[in-house]
């Protein structure tokens, strides 16, 4: 590093551990970087001086009298005010003092993209290396070492981790930080940390927020100390006279008419979803296209996509950034410096889960006055703020808290993992709905999950280990036992990670289909999901030294390059995870019957539940267990080759949502046969009337005049139909269940 010798640079020094002595216990040589013993750069000394200008700075000295005294501190404030940044090096400097030395510090982000840029960020404040004492742990990526003082990670990691240490006790201060997001796993953590504070006195929590969110959690932890930071002034603000009804259009012209007007600064524009975004990527282009208005580069900015794209060089002084974005992206924004703009269409799209039929409906609702405030603050003192609806506009107060709106099965399955570590109570800011808990212990119960006192079996305990939804652990165990592990990796992999499929740009669609058809498997959608995914990889290994490279071929079928790498990354850690657990994995064999019909059997044992029937012969599939008719999604392999192949009668389905035009997604082709050998017969039993439940029975009758053996709760026989003897291997009992 850069040794400085400025007088500035030291009036600086002295000026940031003035009247700090005491309280950390440091020592006089004050041009040695406490971290790692180093002399300061001069890089320091500048960032410095940045950091003492953000508004948190100001309450620096109260923030650690607060953390001396108390175990728990909520600190609320909107984006750009310097919290997410400053207040965990703070903290990593309050365990490093002499009179506490408990641990390290660990922040929670909500996106993994965002711990990682603020993880780099940080790490060049502190003048450190990135990797050593500042670091940062993501799903499928863990830079961080011993030497690691300050960690960056995703709610879902800490939350994970827990798992194996349910106190925490490698850390002396744990920042949670987005708390108003309300995501299921931090309202895990806000709840479990409650009880782990008890257990563990020496430990301190720090709840970031942002008003009025903040209040809510003052309330509920019962007066616990509140730092109140002030926010920068906001910029001006125009309201909409009009309804949200065609917010879409109205942002658009919005965004034309502002680069018309050629005032300087980029634009930040919110809307509803994700779909929503990729058509306005179109219409922004076709827009510029038509009125000749010169350079405007549209830049995705929501959840899941990779950050904030590269400053403007100098070659592209003349274009403009408007970025294109929705819910739960706002603090993306805190290293862009350059919005000016901001277009806020007012509305969001939130998938709501009902318990009762175990599907999804798409909600478009207003956004919360926490969210509309933040936005708010965006682009600053001399920006403005275009808001699509009007000023009197009835807003909630708060982002609704998605455990209230989300399937939990998931969560009950990892609580009661929770109370095999020993740690059995959850203080939930908000409870979840009964009809939700009990429909997810209903569930675990047929997965076997459960034994018969309710809590976990050593089978929910090996659930428990994999980083999937329920159903998935479940028909991932199954393949052990039915030797088609390796392809039900691929599948289980394929759909934990992002879509691989492309949105073609205007005026490709026809070609794109084409392209997916080519890679359509016949069997239904989770064999296409194999069938890409060896592609992909055969693709890689023949062609790697070549002039093809992974992008090109991904892009000429319009796949998605980085949604495979991850799917790969994903399938290795459930790979590594099997080995750690000793079960058993298996050759690759897919294309045979025999495989193709196991294939079948390990998703039934997960996915028994989610059976549908077309009744008409014209693809009104009635579902068995909600008594709901839905219509196959048309991406899929049959709504796209259903004029060759004709529409199966009996099908599997991933995902249920209730929209404008219900869908099934994720499909694929069953026997009947087969779904009354793998599902347990006290779920059967539980289906409502129907005619498909009649015809179920008949073949189960019919099957159970050969039998002489009863299944029992949760252990069905595998049996054979005559049809199945020549494709498979025998195979009398699930012994996985």
């Amino acid at each position: 590093m850069e040794l400085s010798s400025s007088a500035e640079e030291r009036e600086l020094s002295s000026q940031f551990v003035e009247g700090s002595d005491d309280v950390f216990g440091f020592g006089d040589d004050l041009e040695l970087n406490q971290f790692d013993g180093l002399p300061y750069s001069s890089r320091y000394y500048k960032l410095l001086r940045e950091r003492k200008s953000l508004p948190v700075w100001g309450s620096r000295g109260e923030f650690i009298k607060a953390l001396e005294s108390s175990q728990l501190i909520v600190v609320s404030g909107t984006t750009k005010t310097g919290k997410t940044t400053q207040i965990p090096q703070w903290c990593a400097e309050f365990c490093l003092s002499a009179q506490y030395q408990h641990g390290v510090v660990v922040c929670s982000q909500i996106q993994k993209q965002q711990a990682v840029d603020l993880a780099l960020r940080v790490a060049d404040e502190m003048d450190v290396n990135i990797g050593h004492e500042v670091g940062y742990c993501i799903p499928l990526e863990n830079c961080c070492s011993s030497d690691t003082v300050l960690r960056y990670c995703t709610d879902d990691v800490l939350l994970r981790e827990m798992m194996s240490d349910p106190l925490l006790e490698h850390y002396g201060v744990v920042v949670i930080d987005q708390a108003h997001e309300r995501t299921v796993s931090t309202d895990l953590l806000l709840g479990l940390l409650r009880e782990v504070l008890i257990q563990r006195p020496e430990l301190r929590v720090v709840v970031l927020s942002v008003p009025p969110a903040s209040d809510t959690l003052v309330a509920h932890y019962g007066g616990v100390p509140h730092l109140h930071v002030e926010a920068p002034s906001s910029s001006e603000m125009v309201y909409s006279s009009g309804g949200r009804t065609e917010s879409f259009y109205a942002a658009l012209r919005l965004v034309l008419e502002v680069h018309r007007a050629k005032e300087p600064g980029d634009l930040a524009v919110f809307l509803a979803s994700e779909q929503v975004r990729i058509y306005m990527t179109s219409s922004v282009q076709m827009g510029l296209d038509y009125s000749n208005l010169g350079d405007l580069m549209p830049v995705a900015l929501c959840p899941g996509h990779a950050g904030i794209c590269p400053p403007i060089t100098e070659g592209q002084n003349k274009s403009r950034r408007v970025f294109l974005s929705c819910s739960q992206s706002e603090d993306m924004f805190w290293s862009v410096g350059t919005v000016n703009f901001v277009i806020d269409t007012g509305v969001e799209k939130r998938y709501v889960y009902n318990p009762r039929i175990r599907a999804n409906s798409e909600v478009i609702r207003p956004i919360s006055r926490c969210r509309a405030e933040i936005r708010k603050q965006l682009s600053g003192s001399t920006g403005k703020c275009f808001c699509l609806y009007p000023e009197e506009a009835e807003l909630p107060a708060e982002i609704p808290a998605r455990i209230l709106e989300a399937n939990i099965t998931s969560t009950v399955l990892f609580l009661k993992r929770m109370e095999v570590a020993g740690l059995g109570h959850c203080d939930f800011i908000s409870r979840p709905d009964p009809e939700g808990l009990m429909q997810a212990l209903e569930e675990l119960d047929y997965l076997a999950a459960l034994d018969d006192d309710g809590n976990l079996s050593e089978i929910g305990i090996i659930m428990s280990e994999f980083p999937l939804d329920p159903q998935m652990a479940k028909a991932l165990l199954a393949s052990c036992e039915f030797d088609c592990v390796n392809e039900v990796l691929t599948i289980a992999a394929m759909l934990a990670a992002p879509s691989c499929f492309v949105d073609p740009p205007f005026g490709l669609e026809t070609e794109a289909m084409q392209c997916h058809m080519k890679l359509y498997h016949p069997e239904g959608d989770h064999f296409t999901l194999i069938n890409i995914y060896n592609c992909y990889m055969t693709v890689m290994a023949v062609l790697w030294a070549s002039d093809f490279t992974q992008e090109k071929w991904c892009q000429d079928y319009f796949l998605c390059s980085a949604a495979l790498q991850t799917a790969d990354a994903i399938r290795s850690e459930l790979t590594d995870i099997l080995k750690r657990l000793e079960l058993p994995l298996s050759e690759p064999a897919f294309g045979t019957k025999n495989n193709t019909l196991n294939i079948k059997r390990a998703l039934l044992a997960g996915y028994f539940m989610q059976i549908a029937r077309d009744v008409d012969g014209s693809g009104n599939y009635f579902m068995l267990s909600n008594k709901h008719v839905a219509q196959i999604h048309p991406l899929s392999a049959y709504g796209a080759k259903a004029h060759k192949l004709g529409l199966p009668e009996w099908v599997l389905f991933h995902e249920y949502t209730l929209s404008d035009n219900n869908c099934v997604r994720m499909v694929t082709q069953i026997s009947p046969e087969v779904f009354v050998q793998m599902a347990p017969q006290y779920f059967f039993y539980n289906l409502p009337s129907s005619e498909s439940k009649e015809l179920l029975q008949h073949i189960m009758d019919n099957e159970g005049s050969g039998s002489t053996k009863r299944r029992q709760k949760n252990q069905p026989v595998v049996t054979e139909t005559p049809k199945e003897s020549e494709e498979s291997q025998s195979y009398d009992r699930c012994v996985i269940q």
